[in-house]
């Protein structure tokens, strides 16, 4: 199976999931959204999703590809260093990631677009960086 997000990485982040951290690093930006101006549906949502996080993370796994870079370290740098775009040089985006450095993030609005795009820039990394896909 291929096993492209981390149920250990969807725990942590659902502590902090009321802010839907743990819905973005799935691929659900929607309700991401919506847990992070609800607070997880006034924390209601956020329980419930204690128990969701395995069918979320099997879900996970059968929409994005895995390859040459991982996807829970992708978003630990965009947690944790999203303002100074390392997540995007980690991914080989050299040139936007040095303008996150100097920008922070493009203001906040490039972090919060990636927030919302980063599992399907990792998809198409893994894609396109195939030794097969070299060859097209």
């Amino acid at each position: 199976m291929n096993d492209t997000h981390s149920k250990t990485i969807g725990y942590v982040l659902w502590i902090f999931g009321f802010l839907g951290s743990h819905r973005f690093y799935y691929g659900k930006p929607v309700t991401g959204t919506i847990w992070l101006f609800t607070l997880g549906l006034c924390g209601i949502g956020w329980l419930i999703d204690l128990f969701l996080i395995p069918s979320m993370d099997r879900e996970a796994d059968l929409r994005f590809h895995s390859g040459n870079y991982d996807y829970s370290i992708a978003w630990i740098l965009l947690v944790f260093l999203g303002l100074f775009g390392v997540h995007r040089m980690y991914l080989g985006k050299w040139i936007s990631g040095i303008l996150y450095l100097f920008t922070l993030g493009l203001f906040g609005f490039g972090v919060i677009y990636d927030f919302w795009t980063l599992n399907n820039q990792v998809s198409i990394k893994n894609i396109t960086d195939r030794p097969e896909a070299r060859n097209l």
